[in-house]
């Protein structure tokens, strides 16, 4: 299991012998149905990263957000964050320039956070945007208990 998607998708591309999981998509198909969701209202950014999208699993990730709040927005026009796995460190720019629509949906939204699976993106996310990104698991944890088939 990897919770870096980037990286998962460089190990699948690699690792024929056997498939590794995204830990979203590894919740979305082997825990969540042991899991209560309890949905809040609160309004939360939700960022499917390149490597989701190309893997196709960007639907269970939004899937496991839309269980977690009624009120998830998945900015338009942000497609790419722009950070390229770690180029975003020595090259600010990129991301800084596929982020440029973002923090006005955000604020527009009335956003105070945001949820990804990749923590380079999170770091890009969090620059301009003006909310704190981090992993979906965090928001699965608050969201959730487990269920007392009992």
């Amino acid at each position: 299991m990897c919770d870096q998607s980037p990286c998962l998708h460089q190990m699948r591309e690699h690792m024929k012998q056997m498939k590794p999981l995204e830990l979203m998509e590894f919740i979305h198909d082997y825990v969540a149905q042991d899991l209560e969701f309890t949905p809040t209202d609160e309004p939360i950014a939700l960022h499917l990263t390149c490597s989701t999208r190309l893997m196709k699993i960007d639907d269970k990730i939004l899937d496991l957000a839309k269980r977690c709040t009624n009120n998830v927005l998945v900015p338009e026009g942000v497609g790419c964050c722009g950070f390229a796995g770690d180029k975003g460190f020595t090259h600010p720019e990129l991301n800084a320039y596929a982020l440029r629509k973002l923090r006005p949906q955000i604020e527009a939204a009335g956003i105070k956070r945001g949820f990804s699976n990749s923590r380079t993106c999170e770091i890009g996310l969090t620059t301009h945007s003006g909310v704190p990104y981090q992993s979906l698991i965090y928001l699965i944890d608050e969201c959730t208990t487990i269920k007392n088939d009992k």
